[in-house]
């Protein structure tokens, strides 16, 4: 199968391309990413030599530059997305371009090219603020409360509209807050480790009592991948763990894990519509699929925490440069 990978420079696109190349199954991938402040090819190191591995720069919502690069492809997993809150509180034009006009140009150049099978890579923070005691299942109603959640929200709708009106082979899957390594230190879990790290404080929005669901990369990418090979076409996806903290807790394990105090900790403005909890129901990929995470949350935190003390020095890269030229790769 060749694999049309858009923003596959970014956290958990780099992620799903090592676990894809990693199973040795003969896929070739193409990895097309525009190399934004959070796409990193370094995060790539050592998959660039890869036979079956290709990277192309470009922009999702370039018409002739997409239909150019996923042409003779035979699935599409879309990543490509400015995916943080802040950033779309701040500036929502760019996450609107990207995320719904970029998705729109993806749909419209796989139909033409009649790509078999097309996998949106969407977000649990669609559904919204979730009441204690619910879960969110696929046909939960989304209720998004940020324009970068909006922004998700209507490329999902998007695709569905698709599916619909032209029997476009497309899924969806909507995962939880992924964490692991290689994730641009602006979100909540490499910030918290970065700064910790360097003694500096760490800010914690409002109250600290926002309750998350917590999966690790890795797992997302299995996920992914097994939607890609064995979904029904048509069919939205969840993806979770049910492992849920509040962000102060949270906050507090990991400082535990790292050996430093909490008073580091430091409370700040809460960001306006701020969600204060999400949890989703994914009994569906496990029932469809036989999926299940593998790393607990303990064990993954652990894990995380040790790649960025091993990865110093890729970490002060990104954070000095905050774009795509990296001078440091990662190490395992």
């Amino acid at each position: 199968m060749k694999i049309f990978v858009t923003g596959g420079a970014g956290f958990i696109g780099s992620n799903f391309i090592r676990h894809v190349l990693s199973l040795e199954r003969g896929h070739t991938l193409i990895n097309y990413d525009k190399l934004t402040y959070a796409g990193n090819l370094a995060n790539l190191y050592g998959v660039d030599t890869t036979r079956n591995y290709a990277f192309i720069k470009g922009d999702i919502c370039d018409v002739n530059a997409v239909a150019e690069s996923m042409n003779g492809c035979d699935a599409v997993v879309h990543f490509a997305a400015e995916s943080h809150v802040d950033r779309s509180i701040h500036e929502p034009a760019p996450v609107i371009q990207t995320n719904v006009t970029g998705t729109f140009v993806l749909l419209e150049v796989a139909r033409e090219l009649k790509i078999k099978r097309f996998v949106h890579v969407s977000t649990d923070e669609v559904y919204g603020d979730v009441p204690a005691g619910v879960t969110t299942d696929e046909d939960y109603p989304l209720q998004p409360n940020s324009p970068y959640s909006a922004s998700k929200a209507g490329s999902d709708m998007l695709v569905r509209s698709y599916v619909r009106t032209y029997d476009f082979p497309a899924l969806i899957t909507r995962s939880c807050n992924n964490y692991g390594p290689c994730q641009f230190p602006e979100k909540f879990l490499p910030l918290m480790i970065s700064n910790a790290l360097e003694n500096r404080p760490i800010p914690v929005y409002g109250d600290g009592e926002q309750e998350r669901e917590w999966l690790h990369v890795e797992d997302n990418c299995r996920a992914i991948y097994d939607v890609l090979e064995r979904g029904r076409l048509g069919q939205i996806y969840n993806i979770g763990t049910r492992d849920s903290e509040r962000n102060i807790d949270l906050t507090k394990r990991l400082l535990k894990i790292l050996g430093k105090p909490e008073t580091l900790i430091t409370y700040v403005t809460d960001r306006p519509g701020h969600d204060r909890r999400y949890a989703i129901n994914s009994q569906k990929i496990q029932r469809e699929l036989d999926w299940q995470p593998q790393i607990a949350l303990n064990d993954g935190l652990r894990s995380t925490v040790e790649w960025y003390r091993n990865n110093d020095q890729w970490l002060a890269a990104v954070l000095k440069k905050g774009t795509a030229v990296a001078t440091y790769a990662p190490r395992a």
